[in-house]
């Protein structure tokens, strides 16, 4: 048994970036710290509102709505309302939605779900059967940012908060600077004021993955299924991760140097500022006439594909048949 840095109980996790053995108590108390840190850098809370949650039914968005729930549980003034997808992936999509489901009634909040075929008339299993130059990745990341955001913005929410994690963020950060995009990699800094775009918040992005997990198992909130996506190991995101992971395992505390790296540097650099304008296919914010939605669905539909059907890719519908759950 190894004892707590702080206290003489049973540690139930080590930080190696730290030092610290952490007991259940004290890991809960650093993580809820570094949560609400995070939380008061929004400084969009002094007033209440009401906070859409991104809710997929894994470790990394059940530990934020439960935390969420947990933080914001004697403000009466926040109103924390779920946002489910359900991208058409067969075999894993089902489960983690009745896992995300479960956890909204238990905490008693209320959820929408969204759904690709739907809004789209398309899914993501449709997609990733065709050999196409852009993985399966992008049009989910895309298509998903279309839904969550109209949603989040149709709902008045203040914010619209992910489940990005320190691993999530640092993997994003080393993939722009690796693809040389820096337009990009400053883009990632949410905007407050932004013309149908709901402000984006990750209150678990100074959360390392391991951690998140472990929380989640401490609370009971880990999912049935240790499931991945099928179209992950298409994904570039899948290398970096394990390159950044091999590199934690050598030299503690390297993904909490990248992030801390771009948030100085982001400090430094000027505000980057991309006028906005309504996608003439869809009314959605864009940054061009239109949207990257609309780009890559009218790509894929024009392309010559051996399983696509004639309505299987229509152009983007405004309205949302999305309900919310009773």
């Amino acid at each position: 048994m190894i004892p707590c840095s702080r206290c003489s109980r049973p540690s139930v996790i080590h930080q190696r970036y730290s030092g610290l053995n952490l007991c259940a108590e004290h890991f809960e108390e650093d993580v809820q710290r570094k949560i609400r840190e995070t939380l008061r850098a929004c400084r969009i809370f002094s007033r209440g509102g009401r906070v859409a949650v991104a809710l997929s039914g894994g470790k990394d968005s059940s530990v934020l709505l439960y935390t969420l729930k947990m933080i914001f549980s004697h403000r009466r003034d926040i109103e924390l309302v779920a946002l489910m997808v359900d991208e058409g992936i067969s075999g894993y999509r089902e489960g983690t939605l009745q896992t995300a489901s479960e956890l909204a009634d238990r905490l008693e909040v209320p959820y929408i779900t969204l759904s690709f075929r739907e809004e789209f008339s398309i899914t993501i299993d449709e997609i990733a059967r065709e050999d196409l130059s852009q993985a399966p990745c992008t049009y989910c990341g895309v298509m998903r940012k279309h839904l969550l955001n109209r949603s989040a913005r149709e709902l008045n929410a203040i914010a619209l908060a992910t489940g990005h994690n320190l691993d999530d963020e640092a993997q994003t950060v080393l993939l722009n600077y690796l693809r040389g995009d820096v337009d990009r990699l400053f883009r990632l800094v949410p905007k407050r004021h932004r013309e149908g775009m709901v402000y984006r918040i990750k209150p678990l992005r100074r959360i390392p993955e391991r951690e998140v997990a472990t929380y989640a198992m401490l609370h009971g909130i880990f999912p049935r299924t240790h499931k991945s996506c099928p179209n992950v190991p298409r994904a570039m995101r899948l290398e970096v991760k394990n390159m950044l992971n091999d590199l934690e395992a050598r030299h503690p505390g390297t993904k909490y140097s990248i992030l801390r790296g771009f948030d100085r540097i982001r400090e430094l650099a000027p505000d980057v500022h991309v006028d906005l304008q309504r996608c003439e296919r869809c009314g959605e914010p864009a940054g061009s006439s239109v949207c990257k939605t609309c780009q890559l669905l009218e790509e894929f539909r024009a392309k010559p594909l051996s399983h696509k059907s004639e309505n299987s890719c229509p152009d983007v519908r405004l309205g949302s048949s999305a309900g919310q759950s009773e």
